[in-house]
């Protein structure tokens, strides 16, 4: 399928996933983590399909052959030779844009820190630990962030029992400021690829 009939079918399929409640992502934090690429002004970025099991079209675990195949855009990032950790990012989108983390040649994690997506389950940036636990209430207990005074770190497991990890970065102002989903070790790099 080309990109422009992959972008076709998922433009149809938004309509339909408005009505069901969507499921954010997050990039790499300023307060510990990696820094990303600056976003670049440009088309609101894709937020149809952000879930416990990938991001659009791609699941965790894919390749990066297979996220870039798959992805209706241009994918932005260096990657590294040697099966290394780096991230790629949606071409020209906002700072919505998700950030793929990629590890082993394997789509490993998102990360977002944009209050425009929801993370899997409702959560969203600016929330409060209340209420996060309110929303995920199998989620663990929060563990203090390893690097930042006073910040935390929540950890949920996916609630269809799948491999998938959500993770919500809350400063020391108690309000989340990033999140991010995916697969054990990867999504507890606090660093990103660091």
């Amino acid at each position: 399928m080309n990109r422009v009939a992959l972008f076709s079918l998922i433009l149809l399929a938004l309509p339909a996933a408005c009505e069901r409640p969507s499921e954010p992502t997050a990039s790499p934090s300023a307060t510990g983590s990696v820094s990303a690429p600056a976003a670049v002004a440009g088309p609101a970025a894709t937020t149809a399909g952000a879930g416990w099991q990938g991001y659009g079209p791609v699941p965790l675990g894919s390749d990066a052959a297979q996220l870039h195949a798959s992805w209706p855009g241009e994918l932005q990032g260096d990657a590294v030779a040697d099966g290394g950790c780096y991230y790629l990012s949606p071409a020209g989108q906002d700072e919505a844009r998700p950030f793929f983390m990629i590890e082993g040649d394997r789509f490993v994690r998102y990360d977002l820190r944009s209050t425009a997506v929801p993370a899997p389950g409702g959560g969203t940036v600016g929330m409060e630990l209340a209420q996060l636990q309110a929303l995920y209430p199998h989620a663990g207990p929060p563990q203090p962030h390893k690097y930042v005074d006073g910040a935390r770190m929540l950890r949920v497991t996916a609630v269809d029992g799948g491999p998938g990890v959500l993770v919500f970065e809350l400063g020391a102002d108690g309000k989340v400021g990033a999140w991010r989903v995916g697969l054990p070790p990867q999504v507890d790099y606090v660093e990103g690829c660091g």
